[in-house]
């Protein structure tokens, strides 16, 4: 799920986290962000947040991850309102193991074909049969997402949550897909498939959109 698109006041947001380092922005985007997370239909009471790592190089280049910074502002504010709840960041669970080009400019498949196979889980017991909430800025065409997602579950984790600040442009269609994550062997899935929010079993239809 989204907090809402990447435009207007939302992207200016992104920005001064994201390029200008304004780190105390992220907790307000996870506050925003906590509001839709808390809104998912029975929401496990312990979850693991994981950011979607950056590569060695370039978190030292840049000084921080902006997906860490987000999980950490999303996670003071569930746990806020929802004391009850047992989240724990793991930021250190998933790694990129190799740099990866720019999305920016690519197309879906090309975004798809960089990112393949670049996550990895160093240490699979640690996640085993547990509840995951993946945290990104923004959700493009979900290429990321995905490749996150597969090292995820390949690793054991039961179910995976993915939640962005932003997703890139509004849907077509009043109606949201949420869609398991499932690859058939020689299979990719369509990218009308390849949405924000994936889950062990069948899919699930809920109307409405996210804000």
């Amino acid at each position: 799920m989204a907090h809402g698109v990447y435009e207007s006041k939302l992207r200016a947001l992104l920005h001064l986290l994201k390029y200008d380092g304004i780190e105390p922005v992220a907790k307000r985007l996870g506050a925003m962000l906590a509001d839709e997370v808390l809104a998912i239909p029975d929401l496990p009471r312990e979850l693991l947040a994981v950011p979607v790592p950056l590569h060695g190089g370039k978190r030292r280049t840049r000084g921080f991850n902006q997906s860490e910074l987000l999980a950490r502002g999303l996670m003071s504010a569930m746990r806020r309102r929802q004391p009850e709840m047992q989240i724990r960041l793991a930021a250190a669970l998933l790694v990129r193991q190799r740099a990866t080009e720019s999305q920016a400019g690519l197309n879906p498949h090309e975004r798809r074909r960089n990112v393949r196979g670049a996550f990895s889980v160093p240490h699979p017991e640690t996640i085993a049969g547990r509840d995951v909430l993946l945290v990104d800025d923004i959700f493009t065409t979900g290429a990321t997402a995905r490749a996150c997602s597969t090292a995820l579950r390949r690793a054991g984790a039961r179910r995976v949550w993915v939640a962005t600040v932003a997703r890139a442009q509004k849907q077509r269609t009043e109606q949201r897909e949420d869609i398991e994550l499932r690859e058939p062997e020689g299979r990719e899935l369509p990218m009308q498939e390849d949405f924000a929010f994936w889950e062990e079993g069948r899919p699930v239809q809920t109307g409405g959109d996210a804000r």
